[in-house]
C-alpha cells in the first residue's frame, strides 16, 4: 500500500504537482505514519497565523530524519515545534494499491513516487495531527527529540543552518518570516 497526506479532502485521483525537484509527482510512502508530517506545513501556518500576506509556493519545512532503523525521527527545532505545527490541524491520508513509480530517485526510506495520476483506493481523515504523531510515538512507529532533548552538538548544527537558510532565504519572503518568528534569538545574536 502506498499513502500520501494532504490537507485537501474529496481527492480522489492524485495529480502530479510542481515538486521541490522541480518535476511535476506525486509522493508515497509504504508507510503510513510517515505520512503524518505532511498534514501541516508549519512555514505556511506560522504565517497565516501571524497575519503575513504571501502569494508565492510556500516553503517546506521538514524538520525529521530516520534512525539507523530506518524509522522517522522528528526533531524540535525551536520550543513547541510539534504543538505549534499540528495541534488543532486536520487532514487525509490518501492510499493506494498500485503507483506507477517515476523512476526518480528521492533518497528517503520508504519513499516512492509518481509521474502520472494514481487512483485513490482509500481515504482516513486524521482529526489531529498532533495526536495522531504522538499515538504513532507511543507505538514505536516514529520517534521524537523535543526541544529539551537535543545536545548541544545539535543546537550549534540548528544555529549554523538557521543562519545558512535565513541568508539563502532571499525569495522566500515566507520562509524569512517563519525563521524571525521561531528562531529570533539565533538571527538576533548574530546581528550584534
Amino acid at each position: 500500500m502506498y499513502y500520501h497526506a494532504s490537507p485537501v479532502g474529496g481527492i480522489t485521483q492524485l495529480e502530479p504537482r510542481e515538486s521541490d525537484h522541480h518535476i511535476p509527482l506525486v509522493y508515497f510512502s509504504t508507510k503510513r505514519e510517515n505520512t503524518l508530517v505532511y498534514l501541516s506545513n508549519a512555514i505556511e501556518k506560522y504565517c497565516k497565523e501571524t497575519g503575513f500576506s504571501y502569494g508565492g509556493i510556500w516553503k517546506k519545512w521538514g524538520p525529521y530524519g530516520f534512525n539507523k532503523d530506518g524509522i522517522q525521527q522528528l526533531h524540535e527545532y525551536y520550543p513547541n515545534a510539534l504543538e505549534k505545527t499540528y495541534k488543532g490541524v486536520s487532514g487525509y491520508i490518501y492510499s493506494a494499491e498500485n503507483i506507477t513509480d517515476s523512476g526518480f530517485e528521492i533518497m528517503i526510506p520508504n519513499a516512492a513516487s509518481s509521474s502520472t495520476s494514481v487512483k485513490v483506493s482509500n481515504v482516513e481523515f486524521v482529526t489531529d495531527a498532533y495526536t495522531a504523531i504522538l499515538e504513532a510515538e507511543e507505538k514505536g512507529l516514529i520517534a521524537i527529540t523535543r526541544y529539551n532533548e537535543i545536545s548541544e552538538k545539535m543546537q550549534e548544527w540548528i544555529r549554523n543552518t538557521i543562519l545558512h537558510e535565513y541568508e539563502n532565504a532571499v525569495d522566500h519572503p515566507d520562509y524569512r518570516h517563519f525563521l524571525k518568528g521561531n528562531f529570533a534569538d539565533i538571527l538576533s545574536a548574530n546581528e550584534n
